[in-house]
């Protein structure tokens, strides 16, 4: 037999012999075929409840009665975003940024109703998805099952004597490093056939799932790399395990917790709140329509009057009110794109700021990676929010458009006080009856993968990193037999 396979042969047979091991090793699996099953249940859960309510938004919407449009645009609408396909295996920002957003007229509401929000104080540590426990258990269990894959037989006096045997140390590292790979696999089989699962079941697309299992594979590869490389170097089992325990600390739960807080240092962002109070102040300094000496609104009255050639707003042919509604929301939904933009903005600096911290943990790339990946990341969360603006801008602006076309001025100016007038200005319920539904678009899958390449890099400088520890652990074998 090759004397890689035997290696290999051997170590596994003593993991098999390991009670201890093979008890971690189970436990992981019924664990990542828990989560999965769960993750799955609550995503379709989520899911169904979000298109439920989605539908009696609808439905309630288009039941109002006859009213005047205006009052239509104060009435406002919920949309809500089902979650992709891959959330069941990575639900990655959605816990915590929300699924619904409230659409009404001159307001740009953010995102409510995340699970964190709504749940128990508990999982704000995190939930049990398959991603949390490739990412942060299967590690754990890879430094128990392999901390003295090396150094055991180091201290028993096994290793000198296979040396001796003519045994190369490549051919030694290799056959240890099969034999972590292929506990490594075990733990990701509950995973890699999770995603198989959603892709012929449930529509995820094939390639970011395909990624997503060769990202995994590859993130595991390096934790087995690592661990050998520590057992190799290691003169005693008890500090191989206490320096790869404080290795999987650092790497899986300080640097991932504190990166965070740095690149919101190092890049502030303004609060809802204070951004709420900014756009008021820019509000109350763009005019306002009702006012009519105001400059803008003066010098909009003016234009309005010359393109139709009247000397009064009385002679326009269309009503006067509907346009001053719909220039008021053109500026407002500017000022709110030019501050979403920022916000944006400030908060891709925080995420390249916090990707940097791969240089330090490549459970932060794999993190961002799986996210991104899966389109349950930060950038997807503000393509729903980008999408349910424009068609609140959209829908909004149909409203006013029925106000400045259908109703009269003469009667919009009296309906307060003219009954008849009143009566005139509710239109029939069939006008927003025709608008459009919300429908979120999901980035195509090309597009995810892109935004997922520099996190992609970062795994590939740390998986060429663990080429470079497995040729040091042969090295160290090398000068300890020699």
């Amino acid at each position: 037999m090759n004397p890689v396979a035997r290696v290999c042969r051997n170590d596994l047979i003593s993991m098999a012999r390991n009670r201890v091991a093979v008890v971690a090793i189970l436990l992981t699996i019924l664990l990542s075929i828990a989560a999965a099953l769960t993750s799955i249940a609550h995503r379709d859960a989520n899911a169904d409840m979000r298109e439920r309510f989605q539908a009696e938004a609808d439905t309630r919407f288009d039941g109002q009665p006859a009213r005047h449009p205006h009052r239509v645009v104060h009435y406002g609408h919920f949309v809500f975003r089902v979650p992709p396909p891959l959330a069941a295996f990575d639900p990655g920002v959605d816990a915590f940024t929300g699924n619904s957003i409230y659409l009404e007229g001159h307001r740009q509401n953010s995102a409510n109703f995340g699970d964190v929000r709504q749940s128990s104080l508990l999982a704000r540590f995190g939930t049990l998805t398959p991603a949390f426990v490739l990412q942060i258990l299967a590690p754990l269990v890879l430094i128990f099952i392999g901390f003295g894959v090396v150094v055991r037989e180091r201290e028993a006096g096994t290793l000198r004597q296979a040396m001796a045997q003519g045994l190369r140390a490549p051919q030694l590292v290799s056959g240890k490093l099969l034999a972590l790979l292929a506990a490594a696999a075990l733990l990701g089989a509950p995973g890699a056939i999770a995603l198989g699962w959603l892709v012929m079941t449930e529509g995820a697309p094939l390639l970011p799932a395909l990624m997503l299992a060769l990202a995994y594979a590859a993130y595991l590869a390096i934790w087995a790399a690592l661990i050998l490389f520590i057992s190799a170097r290691a003169s005693t089992s008890r500090g191989a395990l206490l320096l790869l325990l404080s290795i999987w600390a650092a790497f899986a739960i300080l640097v991932p917790r504190v990166a965070p807080d740095l690149a919101f240092a190092a890049h502030p962002a303004p609060t809802r709140l204070e951004t709420d109070i900014a756009i008021q102040r820019d509000l109350r300094q763009m005019g306002d329509s009702h006012n009519p000496d105001d400059p803008h609104f003066a010098a909009f009255r003016q234009s309005v009057l010359d393109r139709y050639g009247v000397e009064r707003v009385e002679d326009l042919p269309v009503n006067y009110r509907g346009l001053l509604a719909l220039e008021g929301e053109r500026m407002s939904s500017l000022l709110f794109e030019r501050y979403a933009e920022q916000l944006a903005a400030e908060q891709r600096r925080q995420s390249h700021f916090a990707l940097m911290a791969s240089a330090l943990s490549p459970t932060i790339a794999m993190r961002d990676f799986s996210m991104r990946a899966a389109g349950t990341d930060l950038e997807a969360h503000r393509r729903f929010l980008a999408q349910a603006e424009a068609y609140r801008y959209s829908i909004v602006q149909q409203l006013n458009r029925l106000q400045a076309e259908v109703l009269t001025f003469d009667d919009d100016s009296r309906r307060n006080s003219d009954p008849d007038a009143a009566r005139r200005v509710r239109i029939d319920t069939d006008n927003w009856q025709a608008l459009p539904d919300f429908e979120y678009q999901a980035a195509d899958p090309g597009a995810q993968l892109r935004s997922a390449a520099p996190a992609a890099l970062w795994l590939a400088i740390w998986f060429g990193l663990a080429g470079v520890l497995v040729m040091a652990a042969i090295r160290s074998l090398r000068r300890s037999v020699a």
